[in-house]
């Protein structure tokens, strides 16, 4: 990853956000509008690794790690459900003074994002300029077999104890991807380093215990309330989040456009990132 960098005052350390909020952020670049990258289920910020350093040429990018991820802190409570991640990015955004802000979210963190964009939208319109769900998780689906097992209370982290984290990852991975030869050691290493220990492997667990807020129903009502353009993108095979649900987010968005790259399965940031990056690139401009 490129150095992190201050917006205001170039180079500095990454590390846990002001305030002790649980959050392990990396500015890139020095000018332009803020970019806010957020990651998916069981993966980092290391997602975004091909986008930044085209970004940041012409943009103040943030990429976080959630709580539970990466290198963020991973306590030994229950708040890891999206709307508590939610709150927490919230916080964040308002922490670091975002304005004008495109706010970027994968998978689970698409999610996360789109509840984001409610709350700043109720509260401070301005912050929010654009939001972009890269196959975002938003309306009741049924989850992968690798998560409703990592999600069983006590057999969770006892299965990603069991197991080496480097084979996990990799099912993950091969399941996400539709050209599972792109997927490379390093990626699997990067993402599976964070399981190696119990802390990393309880958090993944409780992340896909809570993954599903109990008022979602209510939640997906409140859809068609946000006014701000919106990109979809979404790859054609995936099938993790699968294309029916960003069409059913298209007809609920009321500013938004659905892109849909072929060949490509759930993480097009990572199996196609040329194309992808063209196809936001595009949008933000």
């Amino acid at each position: 990853m490129p150095n992190a960098e201050d917006p205001e005052n170039g180079p500095v350390n990454s590390g846990a956000a002001p305030r002790g909020l649980p959050l392990y952020r990396e500015w890139h670049g020095r000018k332009g509008t803020p970019v806010l990258l957020v990651h998916g289920y069981s993966t980092h910020r290391y997602t975004w690794r091909h986008w930044i350093p085209v970004l940041e040429e012409n943009h103040r990018v943030l990429a976080v790690d959630l709580k539970g991820a990466g290198d963020s802190p991973k306590p030994r409570d229950e708040g890891y459900g999206p709307l508590e991640q939610s709150q927490l990015l919230h916080r964040f955004i308002v922490e670091q003074n975002l304005m004008d802000l495109t706010l970027v979210g994968h998978s689970l963190g698409g999610g996360i994002a789109l509840l984001t964009a409610l709350r700043l939208q109720e509260e401070e319109p301005s912050r929010l300029g654009r939001l972009v769900l890269v196959a975002g998780a938003a309306y009741p689906q049924s989850l992968p077999l690798f998560i409703a097992l990592a999600a069983r209370p006590w057999l969770g982290p006892l299965l990603l104890k069991a197991i080496p984290a480097s084979f996990v990852i990799r099912a993950g991975l091969r399941r996400a991807y539709h050209s599972p030869e792109k997927i490379t050691p390093q990626q699997v290493e990067a993402y599976a380093r964070p399981l190696r220990t119990a802390d990393g492997r309880r958090a993944l667990s409780m992340m896909a215990r809570r993954m599903v807020p109990p008022n979602l129903e209510e939640l997906t009502e409140r859809y068609g309330d946000l006014d701000v353009p919106t990109l979809l993108l979404w790859g054609r095979q995936d099938t993790i989040v699968p294309l029916r649900i960003g069409q059913r987010l298209q007809r609920d968005l009321p500013r938004s456009r659905l892109e849909v790259l072929e060949g490509c399965g759930h993480m097009p940031q990572e199996e196609l990132p040329a194309e992808s990056l063209e196809t936001f690139r595009s949008f933000l401009d």
